[in-house]
C-alpha cells in the first residue's frame, strides 16, 4: 500500500512538530510549516518537483524571517553580560582596594580574580555587582 504525496507530506510535517517539542527547537516549526505548505500543493495536485520547491521557498523563507526577528530584538543581550546565561551576573564581590588603572583582584568563588572596574571615576572600596565576565576577568561597577 503507497501513500500518496499529500499524506507523506502531512506525516513528515508532525514528525517535525513532534521532534520540536521534545527539543524545544522552534526553527523546526519553520520546517514543519514548509511540509504544510507542500502538502498543501500536494492537495492541489502540483507535480513532485513543484512540491519540494514549495517546502523548499517556504521553509527557506520562514528560517530566514525568524531569525532575522530574534536578532533585531533590541533587549538581547551578549552572552557575556546575560544573567540567564552566565550566573555570575549580579552577584557581589567586596573590593578592598583598586589599582590607579582601575584594576583589582577579588575573591570570589573561592577563587583569586582580575577585574575591573566599569565606570570612569576613581572607585572606593567596598561592596560591587559583577556586570559582565570578558574572559577570566570580572566586570565590576555599583
Amino acid at each position: 500500500m503507497s501513500m500518496n504525496p499529500a499524506s507523506v507530506w502531512w506525516v513528515a510535517c508532525g514528525l517535525l512538530v513532534a521532534i520540536e517539542l521534545a527539543t524545544g527547537t522552534f526553527y523546526l516549526l519553520m520546517l514543519a510549516l514548509a511540509c504544510a505548505a507542500a502538502a498543501l500543493s500536494a492537495h492541489l495536485g502540483l507535480g513532485s518537483a513543484v512540491q519540494m520547491m514549495t517546502a523548499a521557498v517556504v521553509g527557506g523563507i520562514a528560517v530566514a524571517t525568524l531569525r532575522r526577528i530574534r536578532n533585531s530584538r533590541p533587549g538581547r543581550l551578549p552572552a557575556r553580560s546575560n544573567p540567564d546565561v552566565n550566573m555570575d551576573i549580579g552577584q557581589s564581590v567586596l573590593v578592598k582596594h583598586w589599582a590607579a588603572d582601575g584594576s583589582t583582584q577579588v575573591q570570589y568563588r573561592g577563587a583569586l580574580w582580575q577585574a575591573r572596574y566599569q565606570g570612569n571615576d576613581t572607585p572606593p572600596a567596598g561592596h560591587y555587582f559583577i556586570r559582565a565576565v570578558e574572559g577570566s576577568c570580572l566586570m565590576l561597577d555599583v
